[in-house]
């Protein structure tokens, strides 16, 4: 299954660390839902999930889990091999 992140919500900064919760949709069934930041992560990692964020031209990036050295987990888009801000991008909540 993959989910199209949708819309997302900040807490204490503007950055990819700071998404702490977002909200989804599954396009093949129409399913919509949220979750805490932790929650998408856990779901991409242990149950291979994917999520992607499209953009109003159709153009699609996937979201990826970045590790830091120091820190919790966090979400960013990536496309061509290069970690991108499609998600800082999003509606906020």
């Amino acid at each position: 299954m993959a989910i199209r992140i949708t819309d997302i919500r900040l807490s204490g900064g503007t950055n990819h660390e700071h998404i702490v919760h977002l909200w989804w949709t599954n396009p093949s069934t129409g399913e919509r839902g949220d979750n805490t930041r932790s929650a998408v992560v856990s779901w991409i990692e242990d149950q291979n999930g994917k999520a992607y964020v499209e953009d109003s031209a159709g153009h699609r990036a996937d979201v990826g889990v970045v590790k830091p050295q120091v820190g919790a987990k966090y979400l960013r888009t990536y496309a061509d091999g290069q970690w991108t801000n499609n998600l800082l991008s999003l509606p906020r909540r």
